[in-house]
């Protein structure tokens, strides 16, 4: 059923108030932030140098371009999806912004897109490197 909802919703290039589409300046990275059910702040890549090289444990699906971080979740995780949140009309975070929804705060700087829970953990990506933590 997320499957669904993300590719019928990734059309979509405004904010509600339980889903967020961005994307940075570059359009090389995409984000979504939800809430709700899957409470999640979730960034696709077009292009990197993968900093991980191994998927993630049983991934059967795609994984090596996207990263999130759940409310729960003790750290950022390689995502393993089936679909994708890129959305060429999406909102575009300029660098030095932040934009914040249900406790998850994802930054735009040149270096490349952090986000974080309100636990403080999350993901930092670049073209050239990401880490989780």
């Amino acid at each position: 059923m997320r499957f669904l909802a993300l590719i019928l919703l990734s059309a979509t290039p405004a904010a509600a108030d339980d889903l967020l589409f961005f994307r940075s300046p570059t359009g090389n990275i995409h984000c979504l932030i939800a809430t709700g059910d899957y409470a999640v702040a979730r960034c696709d890549m077009l292009q990197l140098t993968p900093s991980y090289t191994s998927p993630p444990p049983g991934c059967e699906l795609d994984w090596g371009s996207t990263f999130e971080v759940t409310l729960p979740a003790r750290a950022g995780a390689l995502g393993c999806v089936g679909d994708s949140v890129i959305d060429p009309g999406a909102v575009e975070l300029g660098y030095g912004q932040t934009i914040s929804l249900g406790g998850f705060d994802c930054t735009s700087e040149r270096s490349g897109m952090t986000c974080t829970n309100p636990a403080g953990h999350g993901f930092t990506i670049s073209k050239a490197r990401q880490r989780l933590f």
